[in-house]
């Protein structure tokens, strides 16, 4: 079984990519993050017509997240219990969408920017993995031996191998102390991040920002992931990111994070 996920940044402007990608590497659910379209909106068609299945929530052109899968959509959940909102009056925005696929609970995660580390979204990105941890750790607890793959656009590089410049992000959010601790927190709760013994190699990056020549200066970040439960880690074969999908016209900042899974006995 093949789990990616992608932060595509509009599923409209990158429908072509996100179909060609699905047939181009064989991929049986595939995570989706910031579509930028309400439901009414997303390109269902193309994707239906490929033998998928879709699931997907946005309320307007920011955010929005979905799973594609063609080994089943069963259970489908429209966030996770305890997550909290933002803005006033608070609304829950669309960041996250889990479904059962073959047996596997996946999940399409959306973490918030924070934006500054002064700013009050930051406080709420801060809420929000709380939240997940909480609910997360209880799926385990409940059933140690649940199929979980937490998967998405963290937000969050957690180590210092995982920018390209330590002083560059210095004072900046996505490597300051309380988001790694956040992060460090899910891994604590039980899972494992299963990409990251597939590709050690120094400069793996999975997002390059548009500006100042940075995806061929290799000035990235590593923030996507898909974290495991021990069961679904325990499956794990091999794992990549496909760089090549972050070249050429019209490419996504982010590039495709990649899970192979053996078929269980």
């Amino acid at each position: 079984m093949r789990i990616a996920t992608w932060n595509c940044n509009s599923i409209r402007s990158r429908l072509d990519r996100v179909v060609g990608f699905l047939e181009r590497h064989d991929v049986d659910v595939l995570a989706l993050q910031e579509t930028k379209c309400r439901d009414d909106q997303f390109p269902l068609l193309p994707l239906e017509s490929a033998g998928y299945q879709v699931a997907h929530t946005g309320l307007n052109q920011w955010n929005g997240v979905a799973l594609i899968s063609r080994v089943g959509l069963e259970d489908v959940q429209v966030g996770f219990p305890g997550q909290p909102g933002w803005g006033d009056p608070s609304v829950v925005e669309a960041r996250a969408i889990g479904a059962t696929c073959a047996g596997v609970q996946v999940w399409s995660l959306y973490v918030p920017n924070g934006r500054a580390l002064d700013d009050p979204h930051l406080d709420y990105k801060l809420r929000w993995l709380e939240e997940l941890r909480t609910a997360a750790g209880g799926w385990l607890t409940a059933d140690p031996d649940a199929q979980v793959a937490l998967t998405g656009d963290w937000n969050i590089a957690p180590t210092d191998d995982d920018v390209w410049s330590v002083s560059y992000f210095e004072g900046r959010t996505h490597t300051s102390e309380p988001e790694r601790a956040a992060f460090r927190a899910v891994l604590d709760a039980g899972y494992a991040d299963v990409v990251r013994p597939h590709t050690s190699e120094p400069g793996t990056f999975t997002y390059w920002d548009y500006t100042q020549l940075s995806f061929p200066k290799r000035r990235g970040m590593r923030i996507d992931f898909c974290l495991g439960s021990p069961a679904l880690a325990a499956r794990v074969e091999g794992a990549f990111i496909d760089r090549e999908e972050r070249k050429g016209k019209g490419a996504s900042d982010h590039a495709p994070v990649v899970v192979d899974l053996a078929d269980r006995p």
